[in-house]
């Protein structure tokens, strides 16, 4: 079975409670290849709103799912580690790669986060530069190194 070309644009996910995060990292991700989308939610609510279509994420019922979720763990409303609970107990969306980008250093949080279903753990640098070096690398290696799930549908209601 030949994989689907996973260099065509995805549309990439960061649920992020820090605006000048998700700014930070959609500027750095868009120096690699402006044809992928960058979407940011602010808690892990809104993140499963959107992956499900529910309340203000209506309108995206046929759009594609993201490819790639950037996921911060200490988020208002829902925690990073229950979305990511929630994400990869779901079969529709748990293929979707998760990586979590967050302040956190605790050994507990990395840990729990593998044990969870996290493709990547990396801890957010404090410095501008530093961050938008990171994003950088982190959207090189998913967006142009590895081969991504083929796209997955959205859901039906």
């Amino acid at each position: 079975m030949i994989l689907a070309n996973s260099r065509k644009p995805i549309i990439i996910l960061m649920a992020d409670d820090d605006s000048d995060d998700c700014l930070l990292a959609q500027e750095a991700l868009a120096h690699i290849n402006m044809e992928h989308e960058v979407h940011t939610v602010s808690d892990g609510m809104a993140l499963m709103d959107y992956l499900h279509r529910h309340g203000l994420y209506e309108s995206f019922k046929n759009k594609p799912l993201p490819g790639l979720i950037l996921l911060d763990l200490n988020m208002p409303r829902m925690s990073g580690l229950d979305a990511l609970r929630q994400i990869k107990s779901d079969p529709l969306l748990r293929r979707i790669p998760t990586v979590i980008l967050t302040t956190s250093e605790l050994e507990e949080d990395v840990q729990q986060s593998y044990d969870l279903g996290a493709n990547s753990f990396v801890t957010k640098s404090v410095s501008f530069s530093s961050l938008v070096e990171t994003v950088e690398e982190i959207g090189k290696y998913w967006l142009e190194v590895v081969q991504l799930p083929p796209e997955s549908s959205p859901p039906c209601s």
